[in-house]
């Protein structure tokens, strides 16, 4: 009885437990997806909208090129080229199924397995081949959620998967996850890994490359095929074993592609030509404008400068600066017995470690293990540095020059030998514009950029010294004073400055043009007295001197102030182009991703009535040029059978250098700018601050400076057609040579960063002149002889300023002022250096869908440095 009892109490307990988990379960089945929905309501309000994600931004690095199209910058390392659902491969959506979701066609953007993974993930870290979160998932972590692995974040994930289905189709859903996962590299999306692995378009990609893409979105770097080759096959392989599972391709297919290389053909861009200055000058400009996603831009900026004579102005520099070097001796070595890895090149100046030392050369290492000898013509230059004004004894062995284990600089000379070189402590610059339109024709801003990015043509404020007499001297041509005018050069006295010659001499009652020609200090000084200081620093003012930075006091007539190369070389373009105020700019087109036209210089000219007169016939050239040129471009792309049986038969190297384009069509060659023809339209005149007979008269005795004045050693140019003048500060602090032919204006600078002196006799003629006469003698090779026109060529009148008053009632003007007067701005403190200009202005046409460019904007810069006017510039993509 008592047994029966027990054993009725026990079924009695069984049966309440059972009743209670029963109830509990389905309190359980009711309570989860109660509160599963209850908090996608408590959440809802909070989810972004899948709205703002139906499009992906194209990113592709910013590209800098020179006026006739050559590489020169590159900067951005992001990769997004967006695809739409059409133009996905079939095999490349079953590879990214096979990988991440094989039900995602099914599910409603949430797998209870998947989930199951993911929580494991979450709680033991643990990872698989398979991902734990849908596609769906996944979108929704890419485009709104941080990659931090919490339950808060998965949970939001979770109801954003679930919105997302409801109001996107599946197709939308997918094409969005493979233009933004992140493949490595610096590639988003598909398409832009397709072209960093395989430098192939999508239609291209065979099944094992689809595959080891679909791999990569588990691990991006643990998977990467260029890191890790093995992990990445390994990866691979899984996935097209899983493709063949589930049905999507044959074992044939599944065979071939297991047995397939990883093949990667990495995109790697080169440059055409590496020229920092210039191209991190231009990224800056584009950086302030817009932020630091215009190097994501994909842009294609083309610039006013020719690499040829870039490449002139960087060797002028070079030489220029090597000179001074050998002028003033050896300083000696910069380490002895320390790693050649620890020292960098510079230049053309290759660090080398010196293994023998005979009597008269050395033997040296490269850091690439080459060999090389030092013999003495390279070498004999290296008398002991002193001091800036004493050297030593010229050496008579190697012996004294250096020794075993030395680190020293070796320089390739042209004949195939080599000679010792050391980093110049000396620095240069050189600017050179077109006077006609101020566009830089070739702008260095020192040494080297890797070994100072300090930018001396933009940056470097120094005193001009000589080079701001003929602008005093234009200021009395302006007041009446005429070439021949008789002016004092005795002894003069003011307080207690008694300013000197530089020879210490006085020649007595001189003319206007010897004084300028001999650069005589007194003179400069009596013509400054007698116009007035006021006058003058307004006239270079005008010429695009800062007038903040100029002294009031008489040492101005010596070049006391302050101011840059291109500041420099700006006023000298008025002398050449016969008085007008051109405004310098350096970029000229910029081009979209897909080569449409979004900006184009448009600067005032000197004559726009002259480029007017042409334009017909100039924009048929152009045309015909740019047709010309595509149609080489195209037959030069095509590679015959022939050519590719030959090519076969190379070693391994040279094959790597044939790429069939038709395969690998998604190459960094691919990306290279192809722009339109570019069409001129009407030009605008720029204004004139001359009379056309003073800029005429300053020219002419500016060309008396090279026949028989301080710049007599130009006269080896072989031509009469050149103007310009020396400039050396104190002590030679600073050496400059402001030049110009009616084609270029340029200016190049010597000094030290820090100021000090540079030696007594570095004058601006031994030091900067040379330098000017390098890079002239190139660009005026084949150039007709011409020169400034005393006539008005552009059939412009002179600005006449307007006397403006600010009072309490406004602004008050002169309403006497002529209407055709340029009227000069009253000028802010940030509006320093504008040019006068008319009030007018066209809009900038920008349309994308124009074949042809256009010249309709109608802005000058306020700042030398501006491209153009900022609400003028294009606006970023989207």
């Amino acid at each position: 009885m008592i047994k029966k009892t027990a054993t009725a109490r026990l079924i009695h307990f069984l049966v309440g437990l059972f009743i209670a988990c029963l109830a509990l379960a389905v309190i359980l089945a009711l309570a989860v997806p109660i509160g599963f929905y209850g908090m996608a309501m408590y959440l809802s309000p909070t989810l972004p909208s899948t709205q703002e994600i139906k499009t992906a931004n194209l990113e592709m690095p910013l590209q800098i090129y020179s006026r006739d199209d050559k590489l020169i910058g590159q900067y951005g390392n992001r990769l997004s080229l967006p695809v739409t659902f059409q133009e996905i491969p079939e095999d490349l959506t079953h590879a990214f199924l096979a990988a991440e979701d094989s039900s995602f066609f099914q599910h409603s953007g949430i797998s209870i397995k998947g989930l199951g993974r993911a929580v494991t993930e979450v709680v033991t870290d643990d990872e698989g081949q398979t991902g734990g979160s849908t596609i769906t998932m996944q979108v929704a972590k890419n485009y709104f959620l941080s990659p931090e692995r919490t339950l808060n974040r998965k949970l939001t994930e979770l109801f954003l998967a679930r919105k997302m289905e409801d109001e996107l189709s599946k197709n939308e859903i997918l094409t969005l996850y493979v233009n933004k996962i992140y493949l490595g590299e610096g590639a988003y999306g598909i398409r832009a890994a397709a072209k960093k692995y395989y430098s192939k378009s999508l239609d291209n990609l065979t099944i094992a490359e689809m595959a080891m893409l679909a791999g990569l979105p588990k691990a991006p770097s643990k998977y990467n095929p260029v890191a890790n080759p093995t992990r990445a096959l390994t990866r691979r392989n899984w996935i097209i074993g899983r493709m063949h599972e589930l049905g999507y391709i044959t074992k044939a297919q599944r065979d071939e592609a297991i047995n397939a290389p990883v093949g990667i053909k990495l995109y790697q861009e080169k440059l055409d030509v590496n020229m920092p200055y210039l191209a991190e000058m231009t990224r800056g400009a584009l950086v302030e404008r817009y932020g630091e996603q215009v190097m994501h831009s994909g842009w294609r900026v083309r610039l006013t400068v020719d690499s040829k004579a870039q490449t002139d102005a960087e060797a002028a520099i070079l030489t220029g600066l090597i000179a001074y070097e050998h002028r003033h001796g050896w300083r000696g070595a910069e380490a002895n017995d320390e790693p050649l890895e620890n020292f960098s090149r510079y230049s053309n100046m290759s660090p080398a470690k010196v293994t023998k030392v005979n009597y008269r050369s050395f033997e040296a290492t490269m850091p690439s293990g080459e060999n090389v000898t030092v013999n003495w013509s390279g070498m004999s230059w290296a008398r002991k540095y002193i001091s800036a004004d004493r050297v030593g004894y010229l050496p008579d062995n190697a012996g004294q020059i250096v020794k075993k284990n030395d680190i020293v600089r070796v320089i390739p000379t042209a004949n195939g030998n080599w000679q010792l070189g050391q980093i110049p402590k000396i620095q240069g610059s050189l600017v050179s514009l077109n006077p006609e339109t101020g566009a830089v024709n070739a702008l260095v801003g020192g040494f080297d950029f890797n070994h100072s990015k300090f930018n001396r043509a933009l940056q470097g404020w120094r005193q001009p010294g000589s080079t701001i007499k003929p602008l005093v001297y234009t200021a009395a041509l302006e007041k009446g004073y005429r070439p021949d005018s008789i002016v004092s050069d005795r002894p003069i006295q003011v307080g207690d400055w008694k300013p000197k010659n530089s020879d210490a001499r006085f020649l007595g009652d001189i003319t206007l043009r010897r004084g300028l020609y001999l650069s005589r200090n007194l003179v400069s000084i009596r013509l400054l007295q007698s116009i007035g200081i006021s006058d003058v620093r307004n006239l270079l003012d005008e010429f695009g001197l800062d007038k903040e930075k100029l002294p009031t006091t008489l040492s101005l007539a010596l070049g006391a102030g302050q101011a840059t190369p291109l500041q420099m070389a700006t006023a000298y373009s008025t002398f050449a182009n016969g008085g007008h105020r051109i405004q310098p700019y350096f970029i000229e087109h910029i081009y979209n991703y897909n080569n449409e036209l979004l900006f184009q210089a448009n600067p005032r000219h000197a004559c726009a009535l002259c480029f007017n007169e042409q334009l017909d016939t100039l924009n048929k050239k152009l045309v015909e040029e740019h047709d010309q040129a595509t149609t080489s471009s195209t037959t030069g792309d095509q590679v015959t059978d022939k050519e590719q049986d030959s090519a076969s038969n190379d070693d391994e190297s040279q094959k790597s250098e044939v790429m069939n384009t038709s395969v690998y069509d998604a190459s960094p060659q691919s990306d290279r700018l192809k722009a339109p023809a570019v069409q001129y339209t009407i030009a605008k005149q720029a204004p004139r601050i001359l009379k056309p007979r003073v800029a005429f008269e300053m020219a002419d005795i500016l060309r008396d400076v090279v026949q028989r004045g301080t710049a007599v050693r130009a006269k080896a140019l072989g031509r009469d057609d050149i103007g310009g003048k020396t400039g050396t500060t104190n002590d030679a602090k600073d050496a400059w040579f402001a030049g110009f032919h009616p084609t270029n204006a340029t200016v190049v600078w010597m000094g030290f960063d820090q100021p000090s002196t540079m030696g007594r006799r570095e004058y601006g003629g031994v030091a900067a002149l040379p330098v000017w006469m390098d890079f002239m003698k190139a660009q005026l090779k084949d150039t007709p002889h011409q020169w400034v026109s005393i006539n008005n060529r552009s059939k412009s009148q002179k600005q006449k300023q307007r006397i403006i008053e600010m009072t309490d009632d406004g602004i008050v003007t002169d309403e006497d002022a002529e209407d055709s007067a340029v009227e000069k701005p009253v000028k802010t403190q940030a509006q320093q250096r504008r040019v006068p200009v008319d009030t007018s202005s066209d809009e900038t046409n920008t349309s994308s869908s124009a074949r042809s460019t256009n010249r309709d904007n109608d802005s000058v810069p306020q700042n030398p440095l501006s491209v153009t006017p900022l609400d003028e510039m294009p606006p970023m993509p989207e």
